[in-house]
């Protein structure tokens, strides 16, 4: 797809999302005090892929001048997810690990020591559902940034029959996002060490009754060891 292309489909796609946006009530908790002053140390926003929907829009309206990045697939068609990023004043940062994902995590490190937010949904782009990949927290280590869990519950949604259970919120729905305790990640020495750290991000992030929305939908999670 070609960049003129993916530009006209995002312009379309992105007046219609504020549309629908604006008819949504977003209600906060905020734990990490995100919300009244950007911590010193770097920060790693985390959310799970299928609560991405709303994210950029109130990244836009609730953090306005706050720089901030997002991991966008080196796809063809994440070319149009990247010019929607733009839109929203997010820089898109190309890659995923199986494609350009070396690159695109030095590219992370260098936008987070620029001081940029990173948005990450730590068990994207394939899945598996609610699994939380090794690379948020390599990049959390290497950058010495915490990471901050973000839950969002949609009270009125639809579901979509992909990997993710991708959710969207009906129209005047209400919208509650709670940013959890900052979750700092310790130096690891061994695989064990690290699989620790995973793990213990993975339960914090984890949201309520996430098993029993696996076995309703089919999903089924597959542990994996970091690399």
């Amino acid at each position: 797809m070609s960049s003129s292309s993916a530009s006209r489909i995002a312009t379309v796609a992105v007046f219609l999302m504020r549309v629908w946006f604006r008819t949504l009530r977003f209600r906060f908790t905020d734990h990490a005090g995100v919300m009244r002053q950007p911590p010193e140390t770097p920060l790693l926003w985390t959310f799970w892929h299928n609560r991405l929907f709303v994210m950029a829009y109130m990244f836009e309206r609730y953090f306005p001048g706050r720089p901030g990045a997002a991991l966008a697939s080196a796809s063809k068609d994440g070319e149009i997810i990247a010019q929607i990023m733009q839109r929203f004043t997010i820089r898109p940062i190309r890659g995923s690990s199986s494609r350009r994902g070396a690159a695109a995590l030095v590219e992370m490190k260098r936008a987070i020591e620029k001081g940029l937010i990173m948005a990450i949904t730590p068990d994207g782009p394939r899945g598996p559902r609610y699994h939380v990949n090794p690379g948020v927290i390599k990049l959390a280590q290497i950058t010495q940034g915490q990471i901050l869990p973000i839950h969002v519950t949609y009270r009125r949604f639809w579901r979509l029959r992909s990997w993710d259970g991708f959710l969207l919120p009906k129209p005047f729905s209400t919208i509650d996002i709670v940013f959890d305790r900052l979750h700092p990640v310790e130096p690891t020495a061994t695989r064990e060490d690290f699989e620790r750290e995973r793990r213990a991000f993975e339960t914090q992030l984890r949201p309520e009754g996430w098993e029993a929305e696996l076995a309703q939908t089919g999903a089924t999670p597959v542990e994996a060891q970091p690399a």
